[in-house]
């Protein structure tokens, strides 16, 4: 265990008698105002004297590996080992792999390093979303559609569980990005909606969830990213707002984390030139967003990452070992995966002995890293028990509550000729299943699990897939199809994710859309991901979200449609021009 079983114990006990979030105050003990122990903050400064400028420099530095292989031999693992040893590498940041694999490969990787490492992970649809095998809970827009802080408090509380058993300490989440931009290709449904407020109270519930049991939270993408159409994985985002503005929209959020004892807060890559006056440097690079505001205004004292260091937003414009310095420089006490972590690691060595880097400001960043890693009771190499992945991970528990977090998520927008749920639908109608997909990957799952349930529920099925690039005919024998047929289900999928800067679909998915809501005939249409596509095929007579795309969604749409469950969510966002948000059919 990464924890030691005088301080998890306890936490495990009022886990379980706390049923729902009730109140605001910080989250002890891992709070950055919580003083450490006598023997942990003797530890850090023993630590701290003991270092060379080189470990110095490592410890601001984490990469990336994938977790998702067994050998130890291999080209990965010799990277991660060069890293450790040679880089003083101060944390890595997992992606991607097996719960067992990953456990296994973080273990080896503490027995590598002289000073212990803080794990870290973008555990944002819970550990399941980059860890197979583990829990997935829906993304923060869906939580927010539930209208509960108890689905945050929850989410986060499960999540750390599971992650605090695979070796993981630090999660690079809640997003408390406040989604104000329908266009936003990049936030959207990883916000918890449009209401400030909403979005604090999510948030708060969230970090109090995650950090009762020993896992940090990371509030992010400082100072918001909700109101951008561009996606700053590939260019930056500019926010051209009044400081009035980004008090009342963007940044309470970040203070509600904050006073709610958040332990790390991490950076955006955008443009803001109200807050920085040299043009075209993002907030990761400024030290008058991140020093300014963060450190002194805001007062925030906890761990500051970088977003990704290999995004478009940095990568265009500035080279790597100088973007490292500048962002250091600016405030940030963590460099997150440098595109190249020996040129990083040069830059801030060189940058550290020329003065350009003051001693004084790396000490203080090192020491919050070694404070962090004390907090969490890493500085008692407490060997990682094989037993916790196997006992606490993807339990029957945490699996039914991510499901009825999901479940109760669920929204019907519109239903304008009354026919929904199909409760009643006779056995011998032909249904017409389609699923619109916005783009295809490699092993591609999306749509399978919703087509399962379907036809579970109605053998007598029709089933067609619709690409961005279905010809024409396919499109016209289509239409003709659902003319014959009784009633129909379309499943639309938008995705939500990195470097694919768009949420829209084809002209000819759109096209076939319009005609489908002509029909004169039961329609269910659901829409999988990003919420706005209303606005663009606004003749729709049925409109259901579920904010996400993964099969627990799906499931929980289909259940819906059949009349299983009913339909309890609300809209965290408006829908422009045709619902505001908390509008919802309960049914």
């Amino acid at each position: 265990m990464t924890t030691s079983s005088c301080f998890l114990l306890p936490l495990l006990f009022l886990a379980r008698l706390v049923i729902g979030y009730v109140d605001q105050q910080p989250v002890k003990p891992l709070a950055p105002d919580t003083p450490l122990n006598q023997e942990a903050n003797a530890w850090v400064d023993k630590t701290l004297q003991s270092m060379t400028l080189e470990e110095k420099v490592g410890q601001v530095i984490f990469p990336v590996t994938y977790t998702d292989f067994a050998d130890l031999r291999g080209a990965r693992y010799k990277e991660v080992t060069r890293n450790i040893t040679e880089y003083h590498v101060g944390g890595y940041l997992a992606f991607r792999g097996e719960v067992f694999s990953a456990a296994n490969l973080i273990r080896q990787m503490q027995e590598q390093a002289k000073i212990p490492l803080l794990l870290t992970a973008d555990l944002e649809g819970g550990a399941g979303l980059v860890l197979r095998g583990a829990t997935r809970f829906p993304k923060a827009m869906a939580i927010g559609a539930t209208y509960d802080t108890t689905s945050a408090y929850q989410t986060g509380r499960v999540t750390a569980i599971e992650a605090r058993a695979v070796g993981i300490n630090i999660n690079f989440y809640p997003v408390v990005d406040v989604n104000n931009n329908p266009r936003n290709p990049i936030i959207n449904i990883r916000s918890f909606g449009e209401d400030p407020a909403r979005v604090a109270d999510m948030a708060r519930a969230y970090i109090r969830g995650s950090q009762e049991q020993g896992v940090l939270a990371t509030a992010k993408h400082f100072p918001g990213h909700g109101d951008t159409a561009t996606d700053s994985h590939l260019n930056l985002p500019v926010i051209k707002v009044a400081r009035d503005r980004l008090d009342s929209i963007e940044l309470p959020p970040f203070r509600a984390a904050i006073d709610s004892g958040v332990g790390a807060v991490m950076t955006a890559h955008l443009f803001i030139p109200t807050l920085e006056s040299q043009q075209g440097v993002p907030a990761t690079l400024s030290s008058a967003i991140l020093t300014d505001l963060l450190k002194k205004q805001l007062r925030f004292a906890g761990l500051v990452f970088t977003d990704a260091m290999n995004m478009g937003g940095i990568v265009k414009k500035f080279k790597n070992g100088d973007a490292a310095v500048r962002a250091f420089n600016a405030g940030a006490d963590v460099i997150l995966f440098p595109p190249s972590v020996p040129d990083a690691y040069t830059g801030l060595l060189n940058a550290a002995k020329s003065g350009q880097i003051k001693e004084e400001r790396l000490n203080e960043s090192v020491r919050k890293v070694l404070v962090t890693k004390a907090r969490l009771g890493l500085h008692q190499r407490t060997r990682q028990n094989a037993d916790e992945v196997a006992r606490s991970v993807a339990s029957d528990e945490n699996e039914r509550i991510a499901q009825d977090i999901m479940n109760r998520a669920v929204t019907l927008v519109r239903d304008e000729k009354n026919v929904l749920p199909f409760r009643q639908l006779p056995q011998d109608d032909e249904l017409l299943l389609l699923t619109l997909l916005d783009d295809r990957r490699a092993q591609e799952t999306r749509g399978a699990a919703f087509v399962q349930n379907i036809r579970q529920r109605h053998p007598r099925m029709i089933y067609h897939e619709v690409l961005s690039g279905t010809p024409a005919a396919e499109i016209q024998l289509i239409r003709e199809l659902a003319g014959r047929v009784d009633c129909i289900v379309v499943g639309t999928y938008i995705r939500v994710g990195s470097f694919k800067g768009s949420i829209d679909l084809s002209p000819n998915q759109l096209d076939l859309l319009r005609a489908l809501s002509k029909l004169n005939k039961p329609l269910a249409f659901v829409l999988f991901g990003s919420p706005y596509l209303l606005s663009f095929v606004p003749e729709l007579p049925s409109y259901i979200l579920t904010y996400e795309d993964y099969p627990g969604a799906e499931l929980a749409a289909a259940k819906a449609i059949m009349g299983e469950i009913p339909f309890r969510g609300k809209l965290p966002v408006s829908l422009p021009e045709l619902y505001p948000a908390g509008h919802g059919i309960q049914r």
